[in-house]
């Protein structure tokens, strides 16, 4: 087989393959084997005949067809892993020259990703990150605990700071009046001086009776989690439905043991502040390895095809979609409140879609440098944990599917990638 290149574009390829009798002699054979499975030859059962005399009872234009079909296909795969080539979508093939199971020549355009120079992931250095668990942490928790199993019992006072406040709320802009999507609720329990609600929301409910109603106006914070949201002025219009005093039980060992297998008020603080360190350890890991693999991504330079790029950017498009729908709101509800056309909110995904993709890509480069590999048994393994954590046999059959399968293989890959950069990084000197 002979290969030559021309590149288009950074990130297109034209490669035209010519392949000579010798080359093309076992893919007529498979064909003629394939095709000739139910041929009927004379003297001989089905499927038994000989290749040469199967072959003579096969319609000539449905053999060259499939033939060419598993020509180009086998030796444009062949070519690829050649020319290691990283193709994002199929190649669009032209046939040049055909001589029947003798000769094929034929170009194949394709789109591929560009060069990948990497950083110097071994020369990374970040120092690993340490969480620590006070004894003012482990109370906070122990408290909530307390609030959530407090008895309620509902009054006709005014409300003040400890009490539960059952509400409906609803707030538009405090300039267009217009309700905002997301700022509304019904039979809302709130405790006051939890600190749940955006600042200065619970503190205008104090001193309320039930059936009492109140309008106010309040800024959402600049970090606010809900980008439409963030430094914009609200006008809440509130309606207290209930007022419920709550009588936290006592903080004693009684209540240690009604909440697990604690002896102790003791024992019930060492779990907690375990519970708590892990879940610290497993945020702080988290966030070093997303640190570690941006410093790698922003000394990397990789090509990316305009077509992965806007793959990447309708997968984010359609994730936030099936968001929106399970909060019941429409696309074009959250457009309005984002203030944006639908064009001008795809375009602000690009630059996070070419980030998610490049650090992609540069792990994968990192796991093929390293000889990463990731074996069936391995998949196999995690399978079966993940099975373990389902009683739903639904769930389980889903975790058997090919695609499911091969989504667990990606991410056992990168978590080895991952590792074997936090060994390089780790090490300060």
């Amino acid at each position: 087989m002979q290969i030559s290149k021309e590149q288009l574009s950074p990130t297109k390829l034209k490669l035209t393959i010519t392949a000579e009798a010798a080359e093309l002699e076992p893919v007529k054979q498979q064909v003629v084997s394939e095709l000739g499975r139910n041929a009927k030859v004379p003297g001989f059962r089905a499927g038994k005949a000989p290749a040469r005399l199967l072959e003579k009872q096969l319609d000539q234009r449905v053999l060259q067809s499939e033939f060419l079909e598993h020509a180009v296909n086998d030796l444009y795969l062949q070519a690829g892993r050649q020319e290691k080539l990283r193709p994002v979508a199929p190649p669009q093939v032209t046939i040049i020259k055909f001589v029947p199971f003798s000769t094929l020549e034929f170009t194949a355009e394709v789109e591929v990703v560009g060069d990948i120079k990497l950083g110097d992931y071994t020369k990374l250095k970040l120092a690993p990150k340490t969480v620590s668990v006070t004894a003012k942490d482990v109370d906070e928790v122990v408290e909530n605990l307390r609030t959530r199993g407090a008895a309620k019992t509902a009054v006709k006072r005014a409300a003040k700071l400890g009490d539960e406040v059952i509400i409906d709320f609803k707030g538009s802009d405090a300039k267009t009046k217009e309700p905002i999507d997301g700022a509304d609720g019904q039979a809302y329990p709130l405790t006051l001086g939890s600190n749940n609600f955006i600042p200065g929301f619970e503190k205008e409910l104090v001193g309320l009776k039930p059936g009492a109603s109140k309008t106010f106006d309040l800024t959402f914070p600049a970090d606010y989690g809900v980008k439409n949201l963030q430094k914009r002025k609200v006008t809440f219009e509130v309606v207290v439905k209930q007022v419920q005093e709550l009588k936290p039980p006592k903080l004693d060992d009684a209540f240690a043991a009604s909440l697990g297998p604690f002896k102790t008020l003791a024992d019930l603080k060492t779990d907690v502040k375990k519970q708590l360190t892990a879940e610290r350890q497993r945020e702080a890991q988290s966030a070093y390895d997303d640190e570690l693999l941006t410093m790698l991504t922003d000394k990397s330079t990789v090509t990316i095809p305009p077509s992965l790029v806007d793959s990447e950017m309708d997968q984010m498009e359609d994730e936030e979609k099936r968001n929106l729908a399970y909060r019941g709101q429409t696309w074009q509800e959250h457009l309005d409140a984002e203030g944006l056309t639908a064009e001008a909110h795809r375009e602000q995904k690009r630059e996070p879609a070419e980030r998610r993709i490049k650090a992609g890509l540069v792990l994968g480069e990192v796991a093929e440098r390293e000889h990463i590999t990731v074996t069936p048994q391995e998949v196999e393994l995690r399978i079966q944990l993940l099975k373990g954590q389902y009683s739903d046999q639904a769930m389980q059959a889903e975790l058997d599917k090919p695609e499911n399968r091969s989504d667990i293989r990606g991410r056992l890959m990168t978590e080895k990638t991952i590792d074997k950069l936090r060994s390089y990084a780790s090490t300060i000197k």
